[in-house]
């Protein structure tokens, strides 16, 4: 069984609907660990000893994050670069993420459409996340696309619970390691992946 670690990071948790309901439960699915950055470091004094044991075991890795000013808030921003350490996590003898997956999970006011080259904000959300994905294969990670949930502000309650299945979905079949990470890396999301996998329509 593979065991996840979700490095969750939102400011205003209390304020995101989405948010709050995406993380409802998540003690029910076995082998998911959830580290509430800002809970655990309000002052951002981050404790680098603990989250690299958190990081050694666990094989998959979440930033789970609100999508603030097209990257992540400040203080996940400050837990890479402090934890994922040259020596440690990269360069010489920096080994110790070799081959876990990692991915974001995003949560946007503005929907799919408007991220693409045409659209209002010019750039996909891959291309934003692009330091992301360079960060995971610096540190030797396999990097898979993100899992999004977008246009938060226009979501119904049954879309927001079609979403909420969507990922706990996800989590359980990562955890069961029931996936092809070839086919994961093909897709632009892995809510794409989910669709076709468990054949759900869109609410």
């Amino acid at each position: 069984m593979n065991k996840i670690l979700i490095l969750f990071a939102h400011p205003r948790f209390e304020k995101s609907r989405t948010n709050r309901a995406l993380l409802t439960n998540l003690d029910r699915i076995n082998g998911v660990t959830l580290n509430d950055l800002y809970e655990q470091y309000p002052d951002f004094n981050i404790d680098t000893d603990r989250e690299k044991e958190l990081l050694s075991a666990h094989q998959v890795i979440i930033w789970h994050h609100p999508f603030y000013m097209y990257s992540a808030p400040a203080l996940l921003k400050q837990w890479i670069d402090l934890v994922l350490e040259h020596g440690w996590a990269h360069g010489k003898n920096g080994d110790h993420l070799k081959n876990k997956i990692i991915f974001n999970v995003i949560t946007s006011g503005g929907t799919r459409e408007v991220y693409a080259a045409n659209a209002y904000n010019r750039f996909t959300i891959g291309e934003f996340l692009v330091p992301f994905e360079q960060t995971a294969t610096l540190c030797k990670m396999t990097y898979l696309p993100p899992f999004a949930v977008q246009g938060t502000h226009l979501l119904t309650a049954e879309a927001l619970k079609f979403h909420v299945t969507m990922y706990h979905t996800l989590l359980e079949m990562l955890t069961k390691g029931e996936f092809d990470i070839e086919a994961l890396k093909r897709v632009e999301f892995l809510n794409d992946w989910l669709q076709k996998e468990r054949g759900a329509p869109k609410p």
